[in-house]
């Protein structure tokens, strides 16, 4: 057995432990900021509590604005915390030892992407339904929007990265950060509302989620790639 064929596995194993490790370290830092973690949820609940209140309480129009209501201010919400991904890291100097570690920044992206989405998608989702009965959302829909939700806020926070890492040596990135994303946004918005909306109709939606779970796969695979050559040229410049 030559030598290459011996450092691959170890080299696997190394990414792996490199990855739990960071894992770890950013659930743990995240449990300590709750404030990154409330302030989208009290978004996503006040905005969608306000929907009847602003355009009548009348359950045919709350019923037929709830799918596109409530993937839009998942949207918003999951946004609103794409801008502290790296900044705390970027001010620390952490981000330039990342960049150091001897295991691609791949796996230091991942890992970050995957907690911001447990902080914040994963709640956004689990809420989702009891959201969806107070805007007269038909049955049909309920289990379509939880895993809609679960797979297109996954797909948000590995995108968002891109712009996160981008924006990153900017001291108001907010505004920019938006119109970088938002057109990489829109794939997701548009499936994740059409998979709900045809549970809705009686048709399936089995194709919606589909391509939902390969924008997951596409977006795992290379956003952390674009993400980590971006943070380069931010720490670079």
């Amino acid at each position: 057995m030559s030598s290459v064929d011996v450092q691959k596995p170890v080299s696997g194993v190394r990414s792996a432990l490199g990855f739990m490790a960071l894992f770890r370290i950013e659930m743990l830092l995240a449990l300590r900021k709750r404030a990154d973690i409330t302030n989208p949820l009290l978004f996503f609940v006040t905005v969608l509590a306000l929907l009847p209140l602003g355009v009548g309480p009348e359950p045919e129009l709350l019923a037929k604005m709830a799918p596109g209501m409530i993937w839009v201010m998942a949207l918003l919400a999951n946004m609103l915390s794409q801008e502290s991904l790296f900044r705390g890291d970027f001010e620390d100097g952490t981000l330039e030892q990342l960049t150091l570690l001897p295991q691609p920044l791949y796996f230091a992206i991942l890992a970050k992407s995957l907690v911001h989405w447990i902080a914040t998608g994963l709640p956004l989702a689990l809420l989702s339904p009891l959201l969806a009965l107070m805007l007269n959302l038909p049955v049909d829909g309920y289990l379509c929007l939880l895993v809609s939700l679960l797979l297109g806020t996954a797909s948000l926070s590995l995108i968002g990265a891109i712009g996160a890492a981008l924006t990153v040596a900017l001291r108001r990135p907010g505004l920019l950060l938006a119109l970088i994303v938002m057109p990489l946004y829109v794939p997701v918005l548009i499936f994740g509302t059409g998979a709900v909306q045809a549970a809705i109709d009686g048709y399936a939606y089995s194709t919606q989620l589909a391509f939902l779970a390969a924008l997951l796969a596409t977006a795992a695979a290379l956003a952390p790639l674009a993400a980590a050559g971006a943070i380069r040229i931010s720490l670079d410049n």
